[in-house]
């Protein structure tokens, strides 16, 4: 049984995720507060029967995982990877001397810890075993001028983790590398030494990351709110637009209090405080500004963070003066600065009815409310 055995992981994370289109490799990309790599690593660091980990990867960044995998106290090594997978596995498969070894891509990170076992046990009885789910589609093969359909209930889709003797899985690289062969994974080297792979039970879940479709949509929500008092002397500035009135708002920037809610929202959202901390008025380089550049430098921390705004409402709340003559150029203001589309951002006026601090026209309040999406 593989308990009375040294039990190796061996984690890929070398490739360069060209089909991804992000300027890093997928399996470093953030998942739920962790990279990709990270998930895909914790479910063998938490499976008691786990022994040891390997993480392969590309030379530049192998100091990148050296400190991703720190506080995981069963990684033993960041092990810099080959031209190709195969040669990627061959280097980290150096280090492994005996026991077991599971073979598992850095870019699954829905793998569980019964998976796993599964394949492992697989493994141990059968000497090599694969994760695997029942194809779901109709597969056509072409034969010649034409094609036929094939049967699908005996059809399936490998995944990773893939589970092998040691010295099997080792002699059957060997064997490749003398005749200069290059499998599609692992399992295909010991077929090719007419030694059985078994099929262990997968999951449709265990999906690998491969383009930005397959990762998961990222949204939060943010809400803001704020109030200015209206002063003679000052002029009415909302949402970028200079409003004539015989009022302003007072503030220490340009008091645009439409902007002010929209980019407490916005930072909000992203978990990255407010405008205060980010623009003190206390801070003389604020003084007078436009809320226009303040909004653009918001898009940026966000963009910084890894987020994007996705759509924004906003509700003016003012007695006086009227604001509808004003309405899209607030929009395509906001979408401007934001870089998005005009049917993307809201504005709306209303008033109180004259009750409150706006109904006496003390002041103007707005709220607004933001979705951002992970970049």
């Amino acid at each position: 049984m593989y308990k009375e055995k040294r039990v190796t992981a061996i984690i890929t994370a070398a490739g360069s995720g060209r089909r991804m289109g992000s300027s890093v490799p997928k399996q470093f990309l953030p998942l739920k507060g962790r990279t990709i790599l990270q998930r895909s690593i914790e479910p063998f660091e938490n499976a008691y029967f786990i022994d040891d980990i390997l993480v392969v990867t590309g030379q530049d960044f192998v100091p990148l995982c050296n400190r991703l995998c720190r506080d995981y106290t069963k990684v033993r090594h960041i092990i810099a990877g080959g031209k190709e997978r195969q040669d990627s596995v061959k280097n980290a498969l150096d280090f492994v001397k005996d026991g077991y070894v599971l073979i598992h891509d850095g870019a699954r990170p829905y793998i569980t810890r019964e998976i796993i076992e599964r394949v492992l046990a697989d493994a141990a009885e059968k000497g090599a075993a694969v994760a695997a789910v029942h194809t779901k589609d109709t597969v056509r093969q072409l034969c010649g001028e034409g094609s036929r359909t094939l049967d699908r209930d005996r059809l399936y889709n490998v995944q990773t983790p893939q589970g092998f003797e040691v010295p099997l899985i080792k002699a059957a690289f060997k064997k490749a590398y003398e005749e200069g062969f290059y499998g599609t994974d692992d399992a295909v080297l010991v077929e090719r030494m007419g030694h059985d792979v078994a099929v262990s039970q997968g999951s449709y879940e265990n999906i690998k990351i491969t383009t930005k479709e397959d990762l998961p949509v990222d949204i939060r929500v943010g809400s803001g709110f704020d109030v200015h008092r209206l002063t003679e002397n000052r002029r009415l500035i909302l949402c970028g637009v200079e409003i004539p009135f015989e009022k302003g708002l007072l503030g220490h920037s340009d008091a645009d209090v439409a902007l002010h809610a929209l980019m407490d929202a916005i930072l909000g959202a992203a978990s990255l405080g407010d405008i205060g901390k980010h623009f003190p008025d206390t801070d003389d380089r604020y003084k007078g500004i436009s809320s226009m550049v303040l909004l653009e430098e918001v898009k940026k921390i966000a963009a910084e963070a890894g987020y994007a705004v996705n759509n924004a409402d906003i509700t003016i709340m003012a007695q006086r003066p009227k604001l509808l003559p004003y309405i899209e150029q607030m929009r395509k203001n906001i979408a401007d600065a934001l870089g998005t589309d005009i049917n993307c951002i809201s504005v709306k006026a209303t008033t109180t009815e004259r009750l409150g601090f706006v109904g006496r026209e003390e002041g103007i309040a707005a709220e607004a409310v933001c979705t951002i999406n992970r970049i």
